[in-house]
C-alpha cells in the first residue's frame, strides 16, 4: 500500500514540474519507475500512456493562452510521427535498455535544469535541419518511452526558434503525437501495463492541470525544476551502472 501511495506521489508532482514547462513528464516517469523497481517491460508503454494525459492537458493550455505555433510545428510533426512508431515497433534486450534510459535520463536532466526564458523573437529554421531533428527525436521517443519534448524545447531556445513560452506550447502537441505514435507501435506492450495505472494516469492528469496552468501564465519552477534534474541524473546511474 505504502509503495502504490508512493507512486501516485511521485507522479503527481513530476506531472506538475514537466507540465509547467509544456512536457509530458515520460523521463520523470521513468526515473520514478526505475527507482522504485518497476519492471522494464512495463516502463515505455507506461510512461508514453501518462505522457498523452499530460501533454494534451498542457497542449490546450498553451495553445488557448496564445503560445502555440502550427508552422514550427508541422514540419517536426511531419519527421518524427512515422520514426516514433518506428521506434515502438524495436524491443530492446532488457541490459540495452536500461543503459539507453540511463543516458536519456541524463541528457533529459540537463534539459530540465535550464533556464526556460528568453526573447519571444525567433529566427526561421531551416527546413532540413527540422525534419533531420524531428526524425531524430521520434525514433528516441518510441524507442525508450519519451516524447521528445525535453530536448526539443531546449534546442528550440538555443537556435533561438522560439520564444519560452512558444517552445513550450509547440514541445507539449509534439510529445503528444509522438507518445501516441510510439504507443501505436508497442501497442502489444499494452496488455502488461500494471493494474494500478488508472490511479497514477489520474495523478498524471491531475498534476497536469495544475502545472501547465501556471506554467502558461507566471510559474517559474527552475529551482525545483533543477532537484528534479537530481534525481534523474540519480535514476540514470542507477540504471547504467547498477
Amino acid at each position: 500500500m505504502e509503495f502504490s501511495v508512493l507512486i501516485v506521489l511521485a507522479i503527481f508532482l513530476v506531472a506538475i514540474l514537466y507540465s509547467s514547462v509544456g512536457h509530458g513528464g515520460a523521463s520523470g516517469y521513468l526515473a520514478v519507475m526505475a527507482l522504485l523497481a518497476v519492471a522494464p517491460e512495463v516502463t515505455r508503454p507506461t510512461a508514453l500512456t501518462l505522457n498523452l494525459f499530460v501533454a494534451s492537458i498542457a497542449t490546450v493550455q498553451y495553445y488557448r493562452a496564445g503560445h502555440f505555433s502550427w508552422r514550427l510545428f508541422i514540419p517536426f510533426a511531419v519527421a518524427s510521427i512515422p520514426m516514433a512508431y518506428l521506434g515502438g515497433t524495436i524491443q530492446l534486450s532488457t541490459n540495452i535498455y536500461k543503459i539507453v534510459l540511463g543516458v536519456v535520463l541524463i541528457l533529459a536532466a540537463v534539459g530540465l535544469a535550464l533556464r526556460f526564458d528568453g526573447d519571444e523573437e525567433a529566427n526561421e529554421p531551416p527546413i532540413w535541419l527540422v525534419l533531420v531533428i524531428g526524425a531524430v527525436l521520434g525514433l528516441l521517443s518510441g524507442l525508450v518511452g519519451v516524447g521528445g519534448g525535453i530536448f526539443l524545447t531546449p534546442l528550440l531556445l538555443l537556435l533561438h526558434w522560439a520564444g519560452a513560452k512558444k517552445a513550450a506550447g509547440v514541445s507539449a502537441l509534439f510529445i503528444f503525437v509522438n507518445s501516441a505514435a510510439g504507443l501505436a507501435g508497442a501497442w502489444p506492450k499494452m496488455q502488461q501495463l500494471p493494474a494500478e495505472v488508472y490511479f497514477w494516469i489520474a495523478a498524471a492528469i491531475v498534476g497536469g492541470i495544475i502545472g501547465s496552468t501556471l506554467g502558461a501564465r507566471r510559474f517559474d519552477s527552475l529551482m525545483l525544476r533543477r532537484v528534479l534534474a537530481l534525481v534523474l541524473v540519480f535514476a540514470g546511474g542507477k540504471l547504467i551502472f547498477v
